[in-house]
């Protein structure tokens, strides 16, 4: 098993470099786990409080369910 990090800010290609990446692949010897799909709910938070979140913190994703999926 080989497991690649992509790392970068928000918008700095990363989806881009993985799916040049993939199409190399075939479907069934890969697995993409976006982190994006990782970010802690904020359906509770006023909408002023969500603008101030900084979504490329560390603390704006659940690390926890990412490590349990």
């Amino acid at each position: 098993m080989l497991i690649i990090g992509i790392a970068g800010g928000t918008g700095s290609g990363k989806t881009t470099v993985v799916n040049q990446i993939a199409k190399d692949l075939s479907l069934d010897e890969i697995c993409i786990i976006s982190q994006d799909s990782y970010y802690k709910s904020t359906d509770s938070l006023s909408f002023d409080e969500r603008s101030k979140i900084n979504f490329d913190h560390p603390r704006a994703i659940d690390f926890d369910l990412l490590v349990h999926h």
